[in-house]
């Protein structure tokens, strides 16, 4: 038996943030119904067309739910919607900031009716204050939230590579649905729950808005180094490699010196007496430690990191990813279907002994369109 079996979510949902909390949802055993527009779907159904036809993002989101498409303004339409909704334990949403109100699916109205409902509304800056009804996307909000001030290179910001405000957003729906069903199953009450992007993403930002704000200035965009902490970043090796090691204490700084770069004289070096001098003398430090790669490879300097307990790592790309040593080692792929034929996909981070997650398909746009109008006709 999973975890949700049982649980029902019918989910109006777009984009990234919605569908990536519902997918934990649907690998932990829950049903999930993913309503869409009819003829177009979710729009991030065309975004690209990488795998094997569908989108990366729809793809690595969507897994596991049944795909339903409705007419909202279409009164039949509206009515299987509240036939399903009527039967399910959480409705979750991230449409445009008003739409579920306009539509009276809001959790005033919903909740009213059947006050079991979990119902969780994900938006970009929340329910009121003046950003209310702007727009969201996951650029933005890292411009908004100072993100984009703290990556790049000191003469340029740079955007994270991947869409780390709506997963963060993802994230906490995902574990404040799963609180309030706990919460449910002693109380028998539901919840009403707000998750916004501008909040999620926020309490990611805490370090360096500390930083900034008690530091009296903001940490420096540091390109692939560490802004706060030395030595910490990539370092040239002899064989045309790089290797990337992190220092996180005085202990393996002093394994650092003394087992690595044979210079245990460095420990005592009043430039590197504490990880701020070290921050304060990071070019100098870089220097020394690539001097010290210099007649190496990549694989002989990270055997000797590794002895000495210091962490590193190499740079791989993501077309790597699938073929990394420690996933094949431990079995973390499994194979599911998609619209356009079976595609890998990488098991959920939480692993429980002996239980195997759910990990159904990828749905066609209303590969579920008889089925679920058959079971939930009014």
């Amino acid at each position: 038996m999973q975890p949700l079996e049982g649980i029902t979510v019918v989910s109006l949902e777009q984009a990234v943030a919605g569908p990536f909390a519902s997918r934990h949802l649907a690998d932990l055993g829950a049903r999930v119904i993913k309503v869409e527009r009819p003829a177009v779907g979710d729009f991030a159904r065309h975004y690209d067309r990488t795998v094997r036809g569908e989108s990366s993002y729809f793809v690595w989101l969507n897994r596991g739910k049944e795909s339903i498409e409705l007419d909202l303004k279409d009164a039949q339409d509206r009515a299987l919607l509240e036939a399903m909704i009527g039967s399910a334990d959480v409705f979750l949403q991230n449409l445009l900031p008003g739409a579920v109100e306009r539509l009276g699916l809001d959790a005033s109205t919903l909740r009213a009716r059947r006050p079991e409902l979990v119902h969780c509304s994900i938006s970009g800056y929340g329910a009121d204050g003046p950003y209310r009804a702007k727009k969201a996307y996951d650029l933005l909000l890292q411009c908004e939230t100072g993100l984009l001030h703290t990556t790049g290179t000191p003469e340029a910001p740079a955007k994270v590579g991947i869409s780390v405000a709506d997963i963060a957003t993802g994230m906490y729906a995902y574990s404040g649905i799963l609180c309030a069903l706990y919460e449910r199953s002693r109380t028998g009450i539901g919840s009403t729950l707000e998750v916004s992007m501008i909040d999620a993403l926020g309490e990611w930002m805490s370090q360096p808005v500390y930083y900034a704000s008690y530091g009296g200035s903001p940490s420096p965009r540091s390109g692939d180094r560490h802004a706060t902490i030395a030595p910490y970043g990539p370092y040239a090796v002899g064989d045309s490699g790089t290797v990337f090691l992190a220092v996180q204490n005085e202990r393996e700084w002093a394994a650092l010196c003394r087992d690595v770069l044979g210079r245990p004289d460095l420990v005592h070096d009043p430039r590197y007496a504490d990880n701020t001098e070290r921050v304060r003398h990071d070019s100098a430090l870089t220097a020394v430690i690539e001097a010290a790669f210099a007649g190496e490879t990549v694989e002989r300097v990270v055997d000797r990191l590794d002895a000495a307990a210091v962490a590193s790592a190499q740079v791989r790309s993501p077309a790597e990813l699938p073929s990394h040593p420690q996933l094949l080692a431990r079995r973390r792929w499994r194979e599911v279907g998609s619209p356009g034929g079976p595609i890998r996909a990488l098991l959920p981070p939480v692993t429980v002994p002996d239980r195997e997650p759910v990990m159904g398909d990828v749905p066609a746009l209303g590969a579920d369109n008889r089925a679920l109008r058959a079971e939930f006709a009014p």
